[in-house]
């Protein structure tokens, strides 16, 4: 009896195999299929959707996977929407993966699931698909009343990138749900538009500090960032220090010179991390007035921050070189 391991090339011979009655041969075959990369493969696959044996259907939903388009997709949807959550999880992995806008077509009527797990999936899937007709039924899907729907709705349009979609996102900073408002943050970083950079600014007030931090980083990837500039400098004194990181990391990239001493003062902070971010800000700003910040680092116990901080005098130095000539 030839192994159960082979390499099916013949899909006929892994068919076979596919109909056998121990559920760890038709899992082995399954596999099989996946790896083979052939397209040919997937219509083998999508006729084990409905598998007696949840194993089987998992093996299923994670071998398709490694395929994309429409015919991948409509499997998999059938697998997102399997009673049994480990079944249904690896589908939404898979479709997670699929960059083939058409398949778009088979995952949105799943935004309207009766079940939140598969709103949640689908509109998972279809950030990555980036198709402008997802922005409606994703705006739509910040009414839902799963938070984790909306968390996901909010990367669609997050994705998109539309400016259309501001309004939308703004009013999510007032969510009840942190990690909604968070990512509302954060989706706001594409826009050019100065109402985006003031909503992010508002959010440096929130209750939440992880929503304080992702509003502090993303006002550096923001083109109007520099309008929170006071209000970065005044997060530099927030109780948590992840929250002070992202604001010198965006202080240092946006270059504000009168945060020079604010961030010059974190190096004396007791976390590493925060120390080498400062260092790395005073680089990026050169202003003078960090230089005795830096000396103060110079023989710091951790070799990132000794590492910075000379990158930063040298920083200075250039500037204040091609200043005098």
């Amino acid at each position: 009896m030839a192994s159960p391991f082979e390499s099916y090339d013949d899909l006929e011979d892994a068919d076979e195999r596919l109909q056998a009655a121990d559920p760890a041969e038709r899992r082995v075959a399954i596999i099989a299929l996946g790896h083979s990369g052939d397209p040919a493969a997937i219509g083998h696959l999508a006729r084990m959707v409905d598998d007696p044996d949840a194993g089987v259907r998992q093996q299923v939903a994670m071998a398709l996977g490694e395929f994309d388009g429409p015919e991948a997709a409509a499997a998999l949807v059938k697998l997102l929407v399997d009673p049994e959550r480990i079944v249904a999880a690896a589908a939404a992995d898979s479709l997670a993966e699929f960059k083939d806008p058409a398949s778009a077509d088979v995952i949105l009527p799943l935004v309207k699931h009766s079940h939140a797990f598969v709103r949640m999936g689908a509109l998972r899937a279809l950030k990555e698909l980036r198709r402008k007709d997802t922005l409606k039924p994703a705006l739509e899907a910040l009414q839902d009343g799963d938070a984790a729907v909306r968390v996901q709705a909010i990367g669609v349009i997050g994705f998109l990138k539309l400016e259309e979609s501001i309004p939308a996102l703004t009013s999510l900073i007032n969510d009840p749900d942190a990690h909604v408002r968070r990512a509302a943050v954060s989706a706001l970083a594409f826009s050019h538009m100065k109402p985006a950079a003031e909503t992010i600014t508002r959010a440096l007030k929130d209750e939440d500090w992880m929503v304080r931090e992702m509003a502090a980083e993303t006002l550096g990837l923001n083109v109007n960032g520099a309008v929170a500039a006071d209000q970065l400098i005044a997060s530099l004194d927030d109780a948590f220090w992840q929250v002070r990181l992202k604001a010198v990391r965006s202080l240092g990239k946006m270059k504000i010179e009168r945060a020079v001493r604010p961030i010059g003062n974190c190096v004396t902070h007791e976390q590493a991390n925060l120390r080498k971010e400062a260092a790395a800000a005073l680089g990026e700003i050169a202003g003078a007035d960090g230089e005795p910040f830096l000396v103060m680092i110079a023989n710091d116990p951790d070799p990132d921050v000794r590492k910075n901080a000379r990158w930063a005098q040298h920083q200075i130095a250039a500037k204040k070189a091609k200043a005098g000539a």
